[in-house]
């Protein structure tokens, strides 16, 4: 399974003509399901629907959120209808890959493009390739040096200041609320009563959102890699306003934790590249950062967090992640490592409507040496990756910051493992009791979502979405596979 980033920025498009569709009925109609573009997964089938660009102003100007099914296998018993959200945010949703066999069975699939993203109404950022470069120098970076930090800074306020110019009424418009408040539309649109969902990574977070804004519509929510409602939108105590919210999330700390127990794997297991017998292998890491932070080669510092960070969302990336850490290790080491994990790109209108953050960019810097305290890289990592919300150009009137413990006559299953470099495990034990009602479900292993990693997980998950089933208080699922496995 491809894992998502949770904090990745910007859709890196040219401009196009973007339409926002004049007003019409507000009332949802059934969709129209027909064929889907060329080029799309096969199985599928394909629809848009039209929903308020402002749901204040549910009569004015619409916009298009677009849609895919994976029908049910056994139409003749079908339960009937699964939405899933894959994350990020930013990410296209629109063709599904988080359902079960025993899920697409008994389900139609919907997944979608949420609103700005893919093939539903995009916001458009930049008018030529030059307008991306500021982007493509901050993405996935951040800065160790004052030289570098100067530029960053200078990069961030043009990737903004070019949203501002180019991306329209919509920019606006982006908040969790309203994604969910699309959500409810299509939920109706497909004739379902309540909302059957499983939402990964950002995903829990337009779940969380759906079952306090629309309760009584709520079905079964299934909420996987688990993001803390409150650390998102506004920080557990006032001065968290001041902190970035991508460090308020924590996910550094856990980051951290994933990458000791790689080494730890790594120490005891010779199919692993970078173990070296009776060698620290931890203190064996420190000194390659030490090199790279004192002398930049041709493997950088910042190159190393990143490249190690988004290995350590999937326990399967080991061997990749051992080779990368043993080839950055030799001086002169080749840049061009082969390496499957670099992030995706969109959302950064969603997560800055979202979110309190300081509008003084200093803010960042200082929080970034905090967290790298705790957490070496990996805590400026995560910090920089908000830094655009310092002078992101618009807000959304309908973003919503609570209360989060409106309860649910279904009780909301919560997955989440015990080492996951986005979505802590401290901040879904939160969860589970910020909601009104909720369980957690624990994976014990490190990683980014736990679907499809864990038999016992995929089969809780299974009689909770199809029957209602949750599994026992406090149960802890195993991997299925160890970290060095062969796939």
């Amino acid at each position: 399974m491809t894992r998502i980033r949770i904090a990745t920025v910007f859709t890196l498009t040219a401009l196009a003509a973007v339409t926002i569709a004049p007003a019409v009925s507000a009332a949802p109609k059934g969709l129209a399901w027909g064929p889907c573009p060329s080029g799309s997964p096969p199985g599928y089938d394909c629809a848009e629907i039209e929903v308020p660009l402002s749901y204040q102003d549910p009569g004015g100007p619409r916009i298009k959120i677009a849609l895919g099914r994976l029908p049910a296998t056994d139409q003749k018993h079908k339960r009937g209808t699964l939405f899933t959200n894959p994350g990020g945010p930013g990410n296209h949703g629109r063709f599904s890959k988080f359902q079960t066999p025993a899920l697409h069975r008994q389900f139609d699939i919907v997944g979608f493009d949420p609103r700005g993203i893919g093939a539903s109404t995009p916001v458009r950022c930049f008018t030529s390739d030059a307008e991306t470069e500021p982007l493509k120098r901050i993405l996935g970076n951040f800065p160790i040096t004052a030289e570098q930090e100067t530029r960053h800074f200078a990069d961030a306020r043009e990737v903004t200041a070019s949203c501002g110019r180019n991306a329209g009424p919509l920019l606006g418009h982006l908040s969790t609320a309203n994604v969910a408040r699309d959500l409810d539309r299509m939920r109706e649109a497909v004739g379902e009563h309540r909302l059957r969902y499983y939402g990964l990574s950002y995903g829990t977070y337009v779940g969380e959102v759906y079952a306090n804004l629309f309760p009584h519509r709520v079905g079964a929510l299934a909420l996987d890699a688990v993001n803390d409602p409150i650390a998102w939108s506004t920080g557990h105590r006032p001065e968290d306003a001041n902190v970035p919210f991508s460090t308020r999330l924590g996910g550094f700390r856990d980051a951290d934790r994933a990458l000791q127990a790689f080494l730890d794997a790594c120490a005891a297991d010779t199919r692993c590249a970078f173990r070296e017998p009776g060698k620290d292998l931890r203190a064996k890491y420190d000194a390659l950062l030490d090199r790279l932070e004192a002398t930049p080669g041709p493997v950088t510092y910042q190159e190393v967090i990143r490249r190690t960070h988004n290995a350590l969302i999937d326990e399967a990336r080991s061997p990749a992640l051992a080779e990368f850490l043993q080839s950055a290790a030799k001086p002169g080491a080749a840049k061009a490592i082969a390496t499957p994990f670099d992030s995706a790109m969109g959302g950064g209108g969603t997560i800055c409507a979202d979110t309190a953050n300081p509008r003084d960019p200093a803010a960042w810097p200082r929080a970034a040496r905090t967290a790298d305290r705790e957490s070496r890289g990996f805590g400026s990592y995560d910090t920089y990756l908000s830094l655009p919300c310092a002078s992101w150009p618009a807000s959304d009137p309908a973003r919503y910051t609570g209360p989060w413990n409106r309860p649910t006559a279904p009780i909301l299953l919560l997955a989440n493992g015990k080492g996951d470099p986005e979505t802590p495990y401290a901040g879904a034990k939160r969860t589970e009791r910020i909601l009104g009602n909720a369980r957690l479900l624990t994976l014990d292993a490190w990683g980014h979502g736990a679907l499809n990693r864990s038999a016992c997980v995929d089969a809780a998950v299974d009689a909770y979405l199809s029957h209602g089933r949750l599994p026992a208080r406090g149960t802890v699922c195993a991997p299925d596979h160890a970290p060095f496995d062969a796939r």
